[in-house]
């Protein structure tokens, strides 16, 4: 499997878990200390930081760091906003176009050649 798609296949489950132990407990544990929270989303952080590293460090054999960054926003973006609506049951909102707009154009200028 080529780097490239090995990279963005970790990146995009490390992301699933990211944003889950990031915000997750705001709907789960909402009625909980902020201390079990805290651990909770460890757990879940851990999951990420293992497919998160080797990630980066295969990415990084075929990309630039700042190519790696941008990448993971982009799909930072792609996995937050079906979170968001469909989890967190929020509303769609235009501003979520615009945000990706933005990050094309970021794609756009860190891998030109």
């Amino acid at each position: 499997m080529p780097a490239t798609l090995q990279t963005i296949l970790l990146l995009s489950a490390s992301n699933v878990f990211m944003t889950f132990a990031w915000y997750a407990h705001l709907k789960n544990l909402n009625d909980r200390p902020w201390l079990v929270a805290a651990l909770a989303s460890w757990g879940i952080a851990l999951f990420e930081y293992l497919l998160q590293v080797p990630a980066n460090r295969i990415g990084y054999t075929v990309m630039s760091l700042p190519q790696l960054k941008i990448l993971q926003e982009v799909i930072t973006l792609m996995v937050f906003v079906p979170f968001a609506v469909f989890y967190m049951q929020q509303p769609v909102k235009l501003d979520y176009l615009w945000a990706g707009l933005c990050i094309l154009g970021a794609v756009y200028f860190i891998f030109r050649t």
